[in-house]
């Protein structure tokens, strides 16, 4: 494996010519319901870099959606992996189990919140584990409701768009959605009506108020929420909010569920986003960052909670599969040995100094936020009306992308430039990235 050299270089335009070749291919035969960012397409990838078919290389920030945290191509991922792949690809874990498994499921015990009993149960993806996570609430309360927020994005299966705040693209079209799901307001400082400092208490006493009038709290099995949410917009609840809301699911007998699929593994600057108001959850779901770019996802929880299921309740035929658990030791191993905590708090303190600056010259930065590099910028049309301005974050993503800088967009108006690069990216690399979003703003 030889390592990607990590710097920006453009050979061709963006898109070059071989990732259009491909790009043709591609449409004769790729469901065109299925989007991309940027139709470039990847030859190698590690640190902070990405390799495309013709030879550019792009500073990454976005980790293929905050999974690659230690890289595109991690040493002990690829070791370990690749040993696994010559022992045996799959047995099904419900057939013949394998250690593997069971060390995954040992360091989410150690590493979640909390020095209660735990257990795990594995699977393949974000949507599946909140899924499992909702039936395990289910099957320990015997209730059926389920609360999510605003802003929250939870999956595209079925139950998941329910769980989803934002219509398009991701639930446009494709009801029925599932029943006894119900929204309520988030604490979104930036944008409360009375202002950032009220928004925690106000917004948690509102959400109380909703559940207890409309749905009645003996009925809820669930609260869900992101710890920092996602797709919604990199949108940190204001402080107060969360407490206030495990207070009222303990006081209640809920599940109190926190989402850290793109928020966990060391991507905050702490090993979960919900350790920031040391919350403690009853019930966790990771995915994302914790295999080092393989599928697996995971709900640890209460052992009590997660026992309540009968026999053969949980499970699936690839969950846990033994390559994605070898891949997640050593995506686990890695972030130890590197301090990925501590890496992920440097990055945000770069970032967020530059970014500040930018925000200074420029009034359409309405807002900066996130923790760790989990970073975005909220773009408006100007500060005082904070209407939403989704055409220049879209122009500015653009523009980044053709100086081989790979930016994401996300926020329920489309509004918000995300910043999720691996924790492994060098310092000169993380700056030369900002340069660019730096120009892209001056030019814009």
């Amino acid at each position: 494996m030889t390592a990607v050299p990590q710097e920006r270089r453009i050979v061709t335009a963006i898109p070059g010519p071989k990732s259009q070749e491909l790009q043709a291919r591609r449409l004769a035969t790729v469901a065109g319901g299925v989007g991309s960012v940027l139709p470039v397409f990847t030859a190698r990838a590690g640190g902070g870099i990405l390799e495309d078919v013709d030879g550019n290389r792009m500073i990454d920030f976005g980790s293929g959606i905050a999974v690659t945290s230690v890289g595109a191509s991690a040493e002990a991922v690829v070791r370990r992996a690749t040993a696994q792949l010559a022992d045996f690809t799959h047995t099904c874990f419900m057939v013949t189990p394998y250690e593997g498994y069971v060390e995954v499921c040992e360091a989410l015990a150690e590493l979640t919140p909390g020095d209660h009993a735990k257990k795990s149960a594995l699977f393949n993806s974000g949507a599946e584990a909140v899924e499992n996570a909702v039936k395990i609430a289910r099957s320990y309360t015997k209730r059926q409701a389920v609360v999510v927020f605003d802003h929250g994005y939870h999956g595209r299966t079925n139950l998941t768009m329910a769980l989803t705040s934002k219509n398009m693209p991701y639930k446009q079209g494709f009801g029925p959605f599932a029943p006894e799901v119900y929204r309520v307001p988030v604490a979104y400082g930036y944008r409360w009506p009375t202002g950032a400092e009220n928004c925690g208490p106000e917004a948690a006493a509102q959400a109380i108020d909703q559940i207890t009038k409309q749905i009645g709290a003996e009925n809820v099995a669930a609260i869900i929420i992101e710890p920092v949410l996602g797709e919604g917009g990199f949108i940190e609840p204001a402080k107060g909010f969360l407490p206030a809301l495990v207070k009222f699911a303990n006081d209640n007998g809920i599940v109190f569920v926190a989402d850290e699929i793109q928020s966990g593994f060391c991507r905050t600057g702490q090993w979960f986003a919900c350790e920031d108001e040391g919350i403690v959850p009853d019930l966790i779901t990771t995915a994302k960052g914790i295999a080092g770019g393989l599928p697996l996802a995971a709900v640890t929880g209460r052992a009590e909670m997660m026992d309540s299921v009968h026999g053969g309740g949980l499970g699936g035929t690839y969950g846990g599969n033994p390559v994605a658990c070898a891949g997640a030791l050593g995506s686990i191993e890695t972030m130890k040995e590197l301090d990925l905590n501590a890496a992920a708090k440097k990055i945000e303190s770069i970032m967020k100094a530059r970014l500040t600056a930018i925000q200074e010259k420029y009034d359409i930065v309405g807002d900066i936020r996130g923790r760790g590099a989990m970073i975005a910028i909220e773009l408006v049309k100007d500060p005082a009306s904070k209407t939403p301005n989704p055409e220049a974050a879209g122009a500015l993503a653009k523009a980044c992308h053709a100086e081989g800088v790979l930016v994401l967009t996300c926020g329920t108006y489309g509004n918000v430039l995300r910043f999720l690069p691996p924790l492994v990216i060098g310092e000169d690399l993380l700056n030369e990235g900002l340069d660019v979003i730096e120009a892209a703003f001056a030019a814009l």
